[in-house]
């Protein structure tokens, strides 16, 4: 349940003495941030048996009484921007969706309006209620030019049980990627610490020696074609920013039309037939798609599963390719 609009009293137990206030706040209510609780205690909302607050790392006195006002969701900073988007469910706590590509997910310098999140402000308006604000919960994203399958949070209840959620990789999603090369084994999996590449900054890398964080990928080949192109299905094991993407590149494997981690045109492009061979290098974005998300949802604890098909241009390169939907041949 939100209390957005409310003030709540809270009596210290004795187990919670010397606890920061703001941490012992946020985990009794449950619907707030951390960092929403702070910036109240700054701002003269919190109370401890009658005074205001100081400090939001001040320690808790056990039988104090503590009073927080919760104040209406406040208008978000992104305006709302009537922006077409693929519903394929929705409740009072999330909305699942089928990303385009191209679409960026947050705003951010360069792309402060056509997002995402400006496109749910407008579908959702006033259902939303995160962190104190009339705003998505972004749980997780996609990169800008990936399609498919994402879940948002309406709620703060929602967005903590999804984020714990993917923290613990307790779902289900698999990706489609179609890649340069024929990973060999068929199956398997491929680990490495990714961190941001120290020579280009928008480019993440296997960072060998330190600097990165623990990363694993599950593939299995589901088509190939020429020992040079390959369909490939990808699992996470842990959810770093272009993991699928490193990893394949990695490997000798990168994904066709990756903008950062295919450079150059690989060698066994050469096993390809024209004109299909300039078709597949003509393609402008990476070949990678969310292809389904399954969880347990937040509130009900019912579990959920929903697939999207490759969106249009990605259809037509897998056509090219002689895919039918549910096609599973091996090498021609």
């Amino acid at each position: 349940m939100s209390h957005q609009g409310q003030t709540l009293t809270l009596c210290a137990p004795a187990e919670a003495k010397g606890e920061r206030l703001d941490r012992f706040l946020a985990g009794r209510i449950g619907t707030v941030s951390r960092s929403r609780v702070k910036s109240l205690i700054e701002a003269g909302h919190v109370q401890c048996d009658g005074t205001p607050a100081k400090e939001p790392a001040d320690p808790i006195r056990p039988g104090a009484t503590y009073t927080i006002e919760l104040p209406a969701p406040r208008p978000a900073t992104p305006q709302p921007e009537d922006i077409p988007i693929p519903i394929l469910f929705e409740d009072r706590d999330l909305i699942v969706l089928d990303k385009p590509p191209g679409l960026v997910v947050h705003p951010a310098p360069g792309n402060e309006s056509g997002t995402l999140v400006n496109a749910l402000i407008s579908h959702a308006g006033p259902e939303l209620a995160i962190g104190g604000e009339h705003r998505p919960g972004i749980v997780h994203r996609l990169d800008k030019d990936t399609s498919g399958v994402m879940v948002v949070a309406k709620t703060q209840e929602a967005m903590n049980a999804l984020t714990a959620a993917f923290a613990a990789r307790d779902l289900d999603r698999a990706y489609l990627a179609v890649a340069w090369g024929l990973p060999v084994p068929a199956c398997g999996e491929i680990s490495g610490a990714i961190g941001r590449d120290p020579r280009e900054r928008k480019r993440m890398a296997i960072r060998a020696n330190g600097g990165g964080k623990p990363a694993l990928t599950r593939y299995r080949t589901l088509q190939s074609w020429y020992a040079a192109v390959s369909l490939l299905e990808c699992r996470l094991g842990t959810g770093r920013t272009h993991q699928i993407r490193v990893h394949l590149s990695s490997r000798g494997y990168p994904i066709l039309g990756d903008p950062l981690y295919l450079r150059r045109i690989p060698a066994v492009a050469r096993s390809v037939p024209e004109p299909l061979r300039q078709h597949l290098l003509d393609f402008p974005r990476q070949a990678l798609h969310a292809a389904s998300l399954g969880f347990a949802h937040p509130r009900t604890g019912a579990f959920l599963r929903f697939e999207a098909p490759p969106p249009a241009d990605m259809a037509g390169l897998l056509a090219s390719l002689g895919v039918t939907r549910g096609s599973r041949n091996p090498d021609p």
